[in-house]
């Protein structure tokens, strides 16, 4: 059996119980409500407000999906414990219905259930965007000393005509994190995932300067970075270009492949590359993940045939915003 809660988030993976025998575990699930002192976040219509409502209604949504999924008792308790939130894009956000994941909803399943995963990334955003949504102002009013933000943001920025679109980038990449110092969090820049961007057997960045604006400024802020793009390379290159495309195949169709958008394998390999971003960037945060999720090199990916979670029911009609 393996567990999600509220919009697919992973919380448990493939739990075997042999017949007759009982195992308690225990998860962490962020709620929310759009609301918080001085504004509101501007969720999207429908995407936000309707097809994803329970995202945000503070109430508890959880599936069990598996062969034989099982459940003898539930409890819930409200705790408070330190939270990891997360702000970007469609690469990034939690994607409700299959077959699109992001590795921000499969984060919660490799750490231990002391820290919560608050996923504040959204589809189609860029860094403005977002901010006019009040997304950054919603988790500032949350974010308390103990707490990380993580900041992936590049691929809509990217797509700027702006003279100064670059810079601007960067520096308010700067002003962000000062602001998420000052409310005593640990904010983590990290680099955009590279696209499935191949030219023979290499991958080739696609995400123009993007990538090392970021890199300069977590050095510029003295910050930990996380160079998913780097490490995206070497995953996909490791798979070849025609490998690599189970990290992203949404369809049968190779009309139809998406390049920018992962599929649910796709996400959990990366949330890998995130997870052992964090291991070595020796964060007390690091400290957290779970003991089972083991070490990770991007150079030797899981298998996609072994890739057992379990698909959620419904499926999207449309491709996330963005590209």
């Amino acid at each position: 059996m393996s567990v999600k809660a509220e919009l697919r988030r992973l919380m448990l993976e493939n739990i075997q119980v042999p017949a007759g025998k009982f195992e308690t575990l225990s998860f962490v699930v962020n709620v929310r409500r759009p609301e918080f002192p001085g504004g509101k976040v501007h969720l999207k219509m429908p995407r936000e407000s309707v097809d994803e409502a329970w995202a945000w209604d503070e109430k508890l949504t959880l599936e069990f999906n598996g062969s034989h999924a099982s459940l003898g008792a539930l409890s819930l308790e409200k705790i408070d414990v330190p939270t990891v939130f997360i702000l970007g894009d469609s690469t990034v956000c939690d994607q409700s219905k299959e077959p699109y994941a992001s590795w921000g909803q499969m984060l919660p399943r490799f750490f231990k259930p002391d820290i919560a995963v608050a996923n504040h990334a959204e589809s189609g955003e860029t860094l403005n965007s977002s901010a006019h949504a009040q997304r950054l102002d919603k988790v500032l009013s949350l974010a308390k000393s103990g707490d990380y933000v993580l900041l992936q943001f590049g691929h809509n920025d990217m797509k700027s005509k702006d003279a100064d679109a670059v810079q601007n980038y960067k520096s308010t990449l700067k002003k962000w994190v000062q602001q998420i110092k000052q409310k005593g969090a640990a904010p983590i820049l990290m680099t955009s995932m590279n696209r499935h961007s191949f030219e023979g057997n290499i991958v080739v960045n696609s995400l123009r300067e993007y990538p090392q604006m970021a890199r300069e400024a977590a050095q510029e802020e003295a910050v930990a970075l996380i160079d998913l793009n780097a490490m995206s390379k070497i995953l996909y290159e490791a798979l070849g270009p025609e490998g690599s495309r189970e990290l992203f195949k949404h369809t049968a169709n190779p009309k139809e492949f998406d390049g920018t958008h992962h599929s649910p394998f796709g996400a959990y390999e990366l949330a890998r590359c995130v997870i052992e971003g964090l291991r070595k960037s020796k964060l007390e945060l690091a400290s957290h993940i779970a003991g089972d999720a083991g070490a990770f090199d991007p150079a030797k990916p899981d298998s996609a045939a072994d890739f057992k979670v379990p698909p959620s029911g419904g499926s999207a009609k449309l491709r996330p915003l963005g590209d």
